[in-house]
């Protein structure tokens, strides 16, 4: 796809991995329509590209005709809206599935060429609410958009994930920390940068219509993700086991806060693993090799030792 001159409209696009997708599409040469309720909030956006490159767009998501604004003029679109846990006015329902529904309706109305829908890994067996509204939403974007490219990243990480640095956080000020289930779900953590790469090459490979489950190189246990995290911050902290139904019981107090480090909906996920399945198309097949954890984890985790960054600095000297 020659991709001088071209328009990619993107939702999602101030989001943790909508950020890279942004960078990444600018650095390409696209033009880049960021689709968001509160356009000047996607402002820090602009200096991703030259001037006029980045252009926040109004777009109400519950109208139809906005969105279809929001794509028209566009070669592709990329979905990257999600979130995890419902509040009041913002339901797993809507944002999972009518939303992307929505979108790719209009994306056939207007002949997009090409359009990517961030998706999760582990969909298909879960019972939790969120889970079941991602996979409902595959299926209408496909009923809708057939030649639609579905990614499926696992657990996504890099310096403004809020997985590796929540628990690093909650590390610094509680001597314990929970294992959820024991600590046996399984994880294929990977990296942000790789899969704003597997966009731009869903963008580009000939892949239509295809489902791509994204991991990277390791599969941890939620265990031995604790476990890695301790070895980056230097901190050590007790893990203790919390059965399901205790969890839960924590989970409803928690889910009551505003943002919530917990709740009982992403309790009931936890009982699905988060891995590829063994048959699965992945990162190989768009040409992205993912990085280890290892090689990205220390470049934001230091911040969390005993002294900062530079607490190593100190002992040598």
């Amino acid at each position: 796809m020659n991709q001088n001159n071209k328009i990619a409209t993107v939702f999602g696009g101030t989001g943790f991995v909508g950020r890279q997708v942004v960078r990444e599409l600018a650095r390409a040469g696209y033009t880049v329509k960021v689709a968001t309720r509160v356009p000047e909030r996607a402002y820090f956006l602009k200096p991703h590209g030259t001037i006029g490159q980045v252009v926040p767009l109004a777009c109400n998501y519950r109208d139809e005709n906005s969105v279809r604004r929001a794509v028209a003029g566009a070669s592709c679109v990329v979905n990257l809206i999600g979130i995890l846990f419902e509040k009041r006015g913002s339901k797993f329902r809507f944002a999972h599935t009518e939303l992307p529904e929505i979108i790719a309706k209009a994306c056939r109305q207007e002949g997009i060429e090409r359009f990517v829908h961030i998706s999760a890994l582990g969909i298909e067996k879960s019972k939790s609410k969120y889970a079941q509204s991602k996979m409902a939403g595959e299926q209408a974007v496909l009923k809708a958009f057939p030649a639609a490219v579905i990614l499926r990243p696992s657990v996504i990480f890099g310096p403004d994930d809020n997985f590796f640095n929540m628990f690093a956080e909650m590390s610094r000020f509680l001597p314990v920390l929970p294992l959820i289930g024991g600590g046996r779900t399984k994880f294929q953590p990977c990296y942000v940068g790789d899969v704003a790469d597997a966009v731009m090459a869903a963008l580009r490979l000939p892949v239509e219509g295809n489902i791509f489950e994204l991991g990277g190189p390791e599969v941890l246990s939620f265990r031995e993700i604790f476990q890695r995290l301790f070895e980056q911050t230097g901190r050590k902290r007790r893990l203790i086991a919390l059965p399901w139904g205790v969890a839960k019981i924590d989970a409803a107090f928690l889910g009551l806060l505003p943002k919530p480090p917990l709740t009982v909906d992403q309790v009931e996920s936890l009982k699905t693993d988060s891995i590829v399945a063994a048959n699965a198309k992945g990162f190989a097949d768009l040409g992205v090799k993912p990085v280890s954890m290892d090689t990205i984890l220390p470049r934001y985790l230091t911040r969390y030792r005993a002294g900062g960054v530079f607490a190593g600095e100190s002992k040598r000297a």
